[in-house]
């Protein structure tokens, strides 16, 4: 009955669902979180932006000094008999340790994509990125924890990024912020018919949420990183739910795939 259901929703999404990238349809993913604020310097010092060929595209999380968790859309496309590929590796970097969308910090060179080997149909949306060179640690660059327990109901998770202000709308410089409350799997089901357990459903009122450039960046509870930024329903700025791959389901993945224990 499950497997029926998300094969209807699957159809649903991929006219009503918005996905978040920067480089990939359905357009160019620059701006903010939707009715977010400013971001005080070193305060979300694992955030990196990811640039591809050189332009921002999607956020990550700095989760150790060699690897970074980000969104499988970002780093993926389709190659001519529509399979999805990991686009190559040197055509990514990060930048760490600035809010600045186009400057400070510091620009680190992407050695290894990794991706969830069950990324398909909006689920699963996790990818890793390998850096050629440690990053060095410090007050604007840090690593954010794993979470330990899974992410209670009616909780307040801090998401981050440099998506739009709105749906289709202009981009600032410097990283937003915004506050928005986790949902149960029952009442995300009953919103947008997306009660999947590896998703964490965040809503929110209107005029606030992810929306493009957010991608891959990170949901925040207790100090650690519970969600990974992946699409939105309909377009940004809605009061439905935005979708996150929920990070303590795919706990035991990244730690096989990465330095993290």
């Amino acid at each position: 009955m499950r497997a029926a259901r998300l094969a209807a929703i699957g159809t649903l999404l991929a006219s009503c669902l918005l996905v978040l990238p920067v480089q990939s349809a359905p357009g160019t993913p620059e701006g903010r979180v939707v009715g977010g604020e400013d971001a005080a310097k070193a305060q979300f010092p694992h955030q990196v932006s990811l640039r591809n060929a050189g332009s921002h595209s999607c956020g990550g999380s700095i989760i150790s000094r060699n690897f970074i968790l980000t969104a499988a859309h970002c780093v993926t496309t389709q190659d001519a008999s529509g399979n999805l590929v990991a686009y190559d590796a040197d055509r990514f970097t990060i930048r760490a340790g600035s809010n600045d969308r186009l400057s400070g910090g510091v620009l680190a060179q992407v050695a290894k994509v990794i991706v969830h080997e069950e990324y398909g149909n909006f689920l699963n949306d996790v990818a890793l990125l390998q850096l050629e060179t440690p990053l060095i640690l410090s007050s604007n660059i840090q690593p954010i924890d794993l979470p330990t327990a899974d992410t209670p109901v009616d909780s307040d998770v801090i998401i981050s990024g440099w998506g739009r202000i709105k749906h289709q709308g202009d981009l600032p410089r410097y990283l937003q912020y915004n506050t928005l409350k986790s949902i149960s799997l029952e009442r995300c089901d009953d919103l947008i018919g997306w009660g999947v357990q590896s998703e964490l459903c965040l809503i929110h009122e209107a005029d606030n949420g992810a929306c493009n450039g957010d991608s891959g960046g990170p949901a925040i509870y207790n100090n650690q990183v519970v969600g990974v930024a992946g699409f939105v329903w309909s377009a940004c700025g809605t009061s439905y739910p935005d979708g996150y791959a929920r990070v303590y389901f795919h706990n035991d993945w990244i730690r096989a795939n990465s330095d993290v224990k």
